[in-house]
């Protein structure tokens, strides 16, 4: 199951069913699970930990020193979960000591070619990014969001649960969970109903996440007065509670 020409230091601990192909380098501390795939020409950098049934296609490079002026070559990690699929040519950085140390992912995301995830971002699960797309350092990603193709995600930023970046967008503050943003400048343009609907919302929690984007982005109301109102409703839609915890969490400001 590994290649003749693969080159593995004697200090990687790999599953005896992992698959590595031709000409791939994996590097000392480097953990790999059970049923994970390696692609040809792969390189594989260390401290870093892969866990199960992921699939990383060639010319990738995982676990690489992060590009920060400030990285001394401290002994910093990269922790990946489970189900994922990394496309050509991806790029993901190990974390910097300025944070915890760690870039993170987690489990069933789907990685499209050239997607760049720079040092102590923290991904979530059932992510997708598609090709080209970019996260600066230290940026969150909560669960199910989609990234099109070329945008970029400044630092710092969070991007919501079930939210939606568009082709091309520079988003540079905090996006709200199950919002769509797009353009240059990036806009909200609504909820991505889409989405939710293959996710399960049903009609009722629908309406009122329309409901609170109309009091978040059409109101009129200050910032303030908008968490204010939809913290009142979250009551009895507890649907509207990961975006009042996201807002209260919220320190770049978020595109609005």
């Amino acid at each position: 199951m590994i290649h003749s020409t693969a080159q593995i230091s004697s200090s990687a601990e790999l599953h005896e069913d992992v698959r590595v192909g031709p000409y791939s380098v994996i590097g000392p501390d480097v953990q790999i699970g059970r049923g994970t795939e390696i692609g040809a020409h792969v390189v594989l950098k260390g401290p870093t930990r892969i866990g199960e049934d992921n699939r990383i296609f060639q010319f990738a490079s995982i676990g690489e020193d992060p590009q920060d002026k400030k990285y001394g070559g401290e002994k910093t990690r990269l922790e990946i979960g489970d189900r994922n699929t990394f496309r050509e040519f991806c790029s993901i950085h190990r974390g910097t000591v300025q944070e915890a140390g760690v870039t993170t992912i987690g489990s069933d995301n789907w990685i499209m070619a050239y997607v760049h995830i720079a040092h102590d971002c923290i991904l979530a699960d059932n992510i997708i990014m598609s090709n080209n797309a970019t996260l600066a350092g230290h940026v969150v990603v909560e669960e199910y969001a989609i990234f099109s193709g070329l945008c970029a995600v400044h630092q710092f930023c969070r991007i919501g649960a079930h939210s939606f970046v568009g082709g091309f967008a520079g988003v540079a503050r905090d996006v709200p969970p199950y919002i769509i943003v797009s353009g240059q400048p990036p806009a909200a343009r609504g909820i991505n109903s889409e989405g939710l609907k293959r996710r399960g919302f049903d009609a009722d929690q629908l309406r009122n996440l329309k409901e609170a984007y109309r009091i978040l982005y059409r109101s009129g109301l200050r910032l303030t007065e908008a968490q204010e109102r939809l913290s009142e409703l979250s009551a009895d839609q507890p649907e509207l509670n990961v975006m009042v915890e996201f807002l209260r969490k919220s320190e770049r400001g978020i595109l609005r």
